[in-house]
């Protein structure tokens, strides 16, 4: 995203109107979110830089002996950790810039938190995929030049994704992509050389692997920021823009949760578990946040059955946003998750626990049972909204009794005011949130509408008024559930189809380079039969025939006739090519599949530039440490690995059995992720 911003005079929408940019990318878009997102890319930089000189004076420490120089780099260190200090602060500010993305509108809603896009350096493919394409084709790498081209240009479109449904449809088609590129292009025994870089949303700390499952972690989790962005720009001062809000941030929260499940010991901390369950939990309280929203959007009559439904609803909002705050501040995740947002969190919590109290309150105080009053539905919903009730208090003995009714609401009014100056004093104490505008207002403005309604109560005796109001039990109707990405609706095409039926052309299977075989008619017979899909295979083949005995194979798989190119043809197709040459000779050329060996490395690194373990480097290093007690290797996981709950599902379709020479095969179900190999160099 480091160049989203036009050149001077350069009209940013010119570009988008001509059908320049891919749809659902406009690089040119000079937008406050664009430019926070240059900011961010800027600071990643900076971070790096920082990273690289701690890491390179850490080195100089352990190595020298020489108290002077040992003196000079701890001196060095203590500037250079400062300075990442305060760059870590600068990226946390950019998390908490939320008004940037919200609606254009005026509206008096608390601000919603989205995600920021995960930053990343170029990839090029071309020479990688065009060795490979040489040497595991045996075709010319020269000839997909185009199809290259194509996947760097939607991977640089990746980058720049436009906050709405073609930016989504654009990342969902490109990661759906890199499953056609990872079994064409990715074999499990060996690297590419292709390297990709991403930097962590959080801390700015680059991630590099030469592993494909980090970018298509990375992507999923891009996917999911996105949905958080196009929830946060919805307008919710509509039933329609709050209805499209809380969908956004479902499904934000199922991408989340996939990339949990689906990809485990991720190596950048933004996409650990804890992090990711963290994640998930945030944008499904905004949605419960929404949904509240969404009731109250018409107003809120003064009636004794809306007001506890209210209570109930709003109950269930405070609720969890303080589950949100208190898996904010476990560890781990509590080192990198941006301090506003665990204090915005815990302000949520308050304000709106302070409103189930003012709305309790407003039905004991202005809602005196009369003699046409339904007595028993009003003890009913009185009742569902407490635990217990505090001791020589009745729920039909308060609705009756005008004292206790005054009594129990003046109390709930007391803790309502008690959590808005909560909500108030946290707010004014983060730096970053008092100097948002709106918070303070809606803050200020429920606070006071609190100690009004308290005001106008009669004047009691204080010594009076010993009930502790108690806690509210929460409640919705509109349960809040995470969707799972519908991957399936994004129709996508294999850039490199012409390669041939990947259930046989992929980086699994090995061939023997293309054999010209000239088939002569004999008695108008071929000497073989064909069968399969496609592409057709050799079967029943006469070992007599003049096919076999130029070198024709029972099995071989033809890939050509003629000159033209049938790797997709069924077998009516190419009988049909061999009935039109009649009783002349005929070249074919055909390959053969040979057993490939299934050698994996069994470890991983991460390049981290000096930054502190992470997750996968921790779990490494207890792995090694047990493998020098017991010297024995086990089968290590790679840092992004296929769900375990997966595995069996993925190896019937993608995982193709192997066999090493001279040993005896093993018929066991693998994922074809655990086979991907794993091995990272480090830089």
């Amino acid at each position: 995203m480091t160049d989203a911003l036009p050149p001077r005079g350069c009209p940013a929408a010119e570009p988008a109107e001509d059908g320049y940019f891919r749809k659902g990318c406009n690089p040119l878009a000079e937008t406050g979110r664009s430019k926070l997102q240059n900011q961010r890319a800027a600071l990643n930089q900076q971070i790096l830089r920082a990273v690289r000189m701690r890491a390179g004076a850490e080195n100089l420490l352990r190595a020298t002996t020489n108290n002077k120089v040992r003196e000079q780099v701890l001196l060095e260190l203590s500037f250079v950790n400062s300075d990442l200090q305060i760059l870590k602060e600068e990226l946390e500010g950019l998390n908490i810039s939320v008004e940037v993305y919200q609606n254009t509108e005026e509206t008096f809603t608390i601000p919603l938190v989205p995600l920021g896009l995960k930053e990343t350096k170029e990839v090029d493919f071309t020479l990688p995929l065009k060795d490979f394409i040489l040497e595991h084709y045996s075709e010319d790498g020269s000839e997909y030049e185009d199809e290259i081209a194509d996947l760097m240009d939607l991977r640089q479109a990746c980058r720049t994704p436009s906050r709405d449904e073609a930016g989504i449809e654009m990342l969902i088609s490109y990661f759906l992509q890199l499953g056609y590129v990872e079994n064409r292009f990715f074999p499990p025994t060996r690297h590419m050389g292709v390297l990709f870089t991403w930097y962590d949303s959080f801390t700015g700390v680059p991630v590099c692997q030469q592993n494909l499952l980090l970018e298509k972690a990375s992507i999923l989790f891009n996917i999911g920021a996105l949905y958080t962005q196009i929830g946060t720009r919805c307008n919710r001062q509509t039933q329609a823009g709050l209805e499209n809000a809380v969908d956004a941030f479902q499904r934000a929260a199922g991408v989340l949760s996939y990339l949990k499940e689906t990809f485990t010991h991720t190596p950048s901390y933004d996409m650990s578990p804890a992090m990711l369950n963290v994640l998930v939990k945030m944008m499904l309280a905004q949605a419960q946040e929404c949904v509240f929203e969404q009731i109250g959007l018409p107003g809120i009559r003064n009636e004794f059955f809306t007001l506890v439904k209210m209570t109930q609803e709003v109950a269930k909002v405070g609720e969890v946003y303080m589950l949100v705050n208190t898996a904010m501040n476990q560890e781990p995740v509590k080192e990198n998750i941006p301090y506003s947002w665990s204090k915005l969190a815990q302000i949520k919590s308050d304000h709106y626990k302070a409103l189930a109290h003012y709305f309790i309150a407003t039905i004991l105080c202005d809602h005196e049972l009369q003699s046409g009053d339904d007595e028993d539905q009003q003890e009913k919903a009185l009742s569902q909204l407490y635990d217990y009730m505090p001791e020589g208090l009745m729920i039909l003995t308060i609705l009756k009794d005008k004292v206790q009714r005054k009594q129990l609401g003046k109390a709930h009014l007391r803790k309502a005011i008690v959590y808005h100056e909560e909500a108030l004093r946290v707010c004014g104490l983060c730096k970053k949130l008092r100097n948002i505008d709106v918070l303070q207002e809606v803050l200020t403005a429920a606070h006071k509408r609190s100690l009004l309604k308290y005001a106008q109560q009669e004047t009691e005796d204080d010594f009076l008024s010993l009930i502790q109001a108690p806690d509210i039990l929460p409640k919705t109707e509109h349960k809040i559930e995470t969707i799972a990405p519908q991957f399936s609706k994004v129709k996508v095409k294999d850039f490199f189809h012409r390669l041939g039926p990947l259930t046989v052309f992929s980086a699994k299977q090995r061939w023997t380079a293309p054999r010209t075989i000239r088939i002569h008619h004999e008695a108008g017979e071929l000497g073989f039969s064909l069968k399969g899909g496609s592409p057709v295979q050799i079967h029943c083949l006469d070992p007599v025939c003049s096919a076999a005995s130029m070198g024709l194979k029972e099995g071989d798989y033809i890939v050509s006739v003629g000159g033209v190119d049938c790797k997709w043809l069924g077998v009516n197709e190419v009988l049909e090519k061999f009935k039109s040459v009649g009783e002349q000779p005929m070249e074919i050329e055909v390959i053969s599949c040979q057993d490939t060996a299934a050698s994996m490395h069994s470890k991983c690194a991460t390049y981290s530039v000096g930054m502190q373990k992470t997750y996968s480097l921790i779990c490494l290093a207890m792995e090694e440490d047990k493998i020098d007690q017991t010297k024995k290797a086990p089968l290590k996981l790679p840092f992004l690995s296929w769900g375990t709950k997966n595995r069996q599902k993925a190896a019937s379709t993608l995982c193709l059995p192997s066999a090493v020479a001279g040993s005896s095969q093993i018929k066991k179900k693998l994922s074809p992720f655990t086979l991907l190999n794993t091995e990272s160099s480090l830089y």
